[in-house]
């Protein structure tokens, strides 16, 4: 039986009818509830700032971060019914002989957020320049991502966990540095098999590839992979990015001294963590070895 049909057949996942869909379970989400307090005891100490966002965001931020020019893929928007007395005779009528209602729907100014952090970097844009210290915030929303697969690590709407740091090049790094040592602890106090390896995004087309290429070259995204549905194909459970000047250009986010900051985050992918620990410790995480339920605070 694979993983994905035991989760559903022990209830901790609900099926939807649509690959990548799914409902939780009570016992799920207090696994994934112990998760984010394991992530709070290690970054609540740096006192971040607290954000907490809709899984949607504007259909502008996609536009103005450049989301839709490397991962068009990927994109999610929310449509709505808007046409006349007619128009809903026409798509009752639809309905009746299974066509596609859907294309009597009309694109609004919503879109699905891609990452936990697409709020962030608007709402500090609007403060102005960035203290001397820079900023600390602490996400956590929503996600969705078109990529259906039957592999429950690779849902279509998920959540992430990220703190954001914007600021100088130097502080974004050297928060890259501390997040790597945390995650690494993270996971081996969660006594989870894990991979760091070099990453690149999922850049669409052919200077997508160059993208990719050279994101790998220049190290700006690592990620902490643990084995959940494949053990040979490990899951990426932990992100590591800096970002450069990405967004803070996008969106004119300048440093007390007037040039343009850096960011870098850490993303969690909290169920893909809940199932990491489900894949390794058993379905019951009443029966998880003691030294992973104190470290989740059981």
């Amino acid at each position: 039986m694979s993983l994905r049909d035991e989760l559903v057949q022990r209830g901790l996942l609900i099926s939807m009818g649509v690959d990548g869909l799914y409902g939780r379970s009570g016992a799920f989400e207090r696994v994934v509830e112990h998760i984010n307090l394991a992530f709070g005891t290690l970054g609540d100490p740096d006192r971040p700032e607290v954000m907490r966002f809709p899984p949607g965001i504007g259909k502008w931020q996609l536009e103005k971060s450049g989301y839709m020019k490397s991962f068009p893929q990927l994109a999610g928007t929310v449509h709505s019914f808007s046409g006349t007395d007619r128009d809903h005779g026409a798509l009752l009528e639809t309905l009746k002989e299974g066509g596609d209602w859907t294309a009597q729907q009309q694109g609004t100014e919503i879109a699905l957020a891609p990452a936990a952090c697409y709020g962030v970097y608007p709402a500090i844009a609007m403060r102005g320049p960035l203290p001397a210290k820079g900023r600390l915030v602490d996400v956590y929303a929503y996600c969705f991502r078109h990529e259906p697969s039957v592999d429950p690590a690779r849902m279509q709407m998920f959540r992430q966990r990220e703190h954001v740091r914007l600021g100088t090049a130097e502080q974004a790094l050297a928060f890259r540095t501390l997040w790597m040592a945390r995650s690494r602890a993270l996971l081996t106090s969660l006594a989870l098999p894990f991979d760091v390896a070099v990453a690149n995004d999922p850049f669409f087309g052919r200077t997508g590839k160059l993208l990719a290429s050279s994101q790998r070259e220049e190290n700006l995204k690592f990620e902490l992979l643990v084995p959940i549905a494949a053990a040979e194909h490990p899951t990426a459970c932990i992100s590591l990015n800096y970002h450069r000047d990405l967004f803070c250009t996008a969106y004119s986010i300048q440093t007390t001294d007037g040039e343009i900051a850096h960011s870098a985050c850490v993303g969690f992918g909290v169920e893909r963590l809940a199932l990491a620990l489900f894949r390794h410790h058993g379905f019951s995480a009443e029966a998880w070895p003691q030294k992973v339920r104190d470290v989740l605070c059981f």
